[in-house]
């Protein structure tokens, strides 16, 4: 049986170091069609992706973003950002930041979410109307130091699923 989702699930890192190599245009594409195919609830699609190349904009959402100044270092971004009056936004959209990380993962590309709300400058930044809150910015590039595949530290199974209700051991 195959294992390439089930892998990129098990051995994604939070990587905000990145090499100066940029990400190929084909991959970059790649990554933001995974979050187009995301599903959604009643497929309303209530996002917008705004992908940032150039290197000064970069370093701008650097200084806007207070968790992640280390954008400006990234290969390229992608603004994520849900239609403001969708009960579902943020639901849908953490579903599409998660599908561009693996896929990205899946092809040696790291990244991290930074921010969480509160990015109305960032909104402006990018040109994006009222109509939308930014919920991320996701950062993407080659991780600049070697990362060890699969090494986390994570609560135990047990500890963290029951079986039919709480506190029945999930076996």
């Amino acid at each position: 049986m195959a294992d390439g989702v089930f892998d990129a699930v098990r051995t994604v890192l939070a990587i905000r170091e990145y090499r100066d190599t940029k990400v190929g245009d084909d991959l970059i594409e790649r990554i933001v069609e995974a979050a187009r195919l995301t599903a959604s609830s009643m497929n309303r699609q209530p996002w917008h992706f705004v992908v940032v190349r150039d290197r000064d904009h970069l370093r701008e959402l650097g200084t806007l973003v207070a968790t992640g100044p280390y954008i400006a270092q990234a290969s390229f971004a992608v603004v994520a950002a849900y239609e403001t009056d969708s009960i579902f936004g943020v639901s849908d959209l953490s579903r599409a930041i998660q599908s561009m990380v693996l896929t990205a993962w899946d092809e040696g590309v790291g990244s991290n979410w930074t921010g969480f709300g509160g990015l109305d400058a960032v909104r402006k930044h990018v040109g994006l109307g009222d109509g939308y809150t930014v919920l991320a910015v996701v950062p993407f590039g080659y991780p600049a130091k070697a990362v060890g595949l699969g090494r986390k530290n994570r609560k135990p199974l047990g500890e963290v699923a029951s079986a039919e209700q709480a506190g029945t051991a999930f076996e």
